[in-house]
């Protein structure tokens, strides 16, 4: 591979934070040994001296413990660290979670108590507004398959072929699954067995076909794979759907989903009767594809030479396909692709603090005429190579 990473230097075991020491993570290493590297660390590139009083950010300013005020600093390091980035661009950061220049969502509140606000790092922040994807070593970490969480991959209308590429441990008859509904049929392009082992020996769920609201079942009956994948330990979960690409936001091919509009007028939330083991039933769906996973699968289709293109996501109850004035609707909405699943799944995985990746096949140009059930089928067979290269792509680098 040769996707390029930014990763903060004591990640990888330089000793260059303020103790002198590291902060050394396996998962970050790990990543390290699968991409193109770019070492940063902004406070060493500051000049500031190794060892040294501990920082921390205090109203807009960063401190040392003795009460020196070192943000210009920091500044500096920082603005260097984005020079040596600009000449060697970079789509995605691994930073030192809760550094006063590393920090993502959460940083030291000056206190030099351990205590945590919320607020980015002075590099993170200069980085994000860059458009760098930029995450800390846990997220990595949260992110890493193994045997206890495996990857879960949900696959849509025609894509269930990736199934085939399992080393299987165990197989499950959906009907075997609760909340599943035992009558249920799978369409075309849908089997109803799921697979638990591993491709290219990362520990993986495969689930090759789903069921739909369209059919008549109940957006908690919808979701119940999910359930059980996060039953099974899985942390990230693949939602691999057909759609129609919406013309003038999206063209036919691969895509990579980064939001969503849920116009079923359906949530498994408010069907669901394990609501009341969740923490909260009002879940934060900002994020909802996680920007990691996103950054990973477009790097990936990039070093590959895989056609992707990415765009919002709109799920509608179907059965029947777009009206050209839905269509219009559609485009006006920001709305790239348009399918009859995944926004109720997406929503059950963000209640159960799943992350998420969308993968689509635009089969069609939505509301172009002599769409069929059997032109996505066939659609799907004439992209299933570089769909499986993708996700294998995207499975190596987790």
């Amino acid at each position: 591979m040769t996707v390029r990473v930014a990763i903060s230097a004591c990640l990888l075991g330089a000793p260059v934070r303020y103790d002198g020491g590291s902060k050394p993570a396996d998962e970050v290493r790990e990543l390290a040994r699968k991409v193109d590297v770019l070492r940063v660390c902004p406070e060493t590139a500051s000049g500031l001296p190794v060892p040294r009083p501990p920082a921390e950010q205090r109203e807009g300013r960063v401190f040392l413990s003795d009460g020196r005020d070192v943000t210009g600093d920091f500044e500096r390091g920082a603005q260097r660290c984005l020079e040596a980035l600009r000449r060697s661009p970079v789509s995605l950061a691994v930073l030192k979670a809760k550094s006063p220049s590393c920090g993502v969502g959460l940083v030291y509140d000056g206190t030099y108590s351990g205590k945590l606000v919320p607020g980015d790092g002075v590099f993170a922040e200069k980085l994000e507004k860059e458009g760098v994807c930029v995450v800390t070593e846990d997220t990595v970490r949260a992110c890493k398959p193994s045997v206890e969480h495996p990857v879960a991959i949900v696959l849509g209308s025609g894509l269930g072929h990736l199934g085939s590429l399992v080393r299987p441990v165990r197989r499950i008859d959906y009907r075997d699954i609760d909340g599943f509904p035992l009558s249920a049929r799978p369409v075309a392009g849908h089997r109803f067995e799921a697979t638990i082992g591993t491709i290219d020996d990362v520990p993986v769920v495969v689930y090759p076909g789903r069921i739909h609201l369209y059919q008549g079942y109940s957006a908690a009956e919808v979701t119940a794979l999910v359930r059980h994948a996060h039953h099974l330990g899985c942390r990230d979960i693949v939602f691999a759907c057909a759609t129609g690409a919406v013309p003038g936001r999206a063209h036919t091919g691969l895509g990579i989903l980064t939001d969503q509009v849920n116009l079923t007028g359906r949530n498994p939330l408010a069907e669901w009767d394990g609501l009341r083991d969740v923490e909260s039933p009002f879940v934060d769906m900002n994020d909802a594809y996680s920007p990691y996973l996103r950054t990973i699968a477009r790097g990936v289709a990039d070093d590959l030479g895989i056609a992707v293109e990415e765009g919002v996501y709109a799920g509608v109850l179907g059965p029947c396909f777009e009206t050209p004035a839905e269509v219009a609707a559609l485009r006006t909405l920001g709305v790239s692709y348009v399918g009859m699943s995944t926004v109720c799944e997406v929503v059950m995985a963000r209640a159960l603090g799943m992350n998420v990746l969308g993968l689509t096949l635009a089969a069609n140009e939505s509301g172009a005429p002599a769409v069929s059930h059997e032109t996505v089928l066939a659609a799907a067979g004439e992209h299933a190579d570089d769909f499986e290269r993708l996700v294998r792509g995207v499975l190596r680098l987790l």
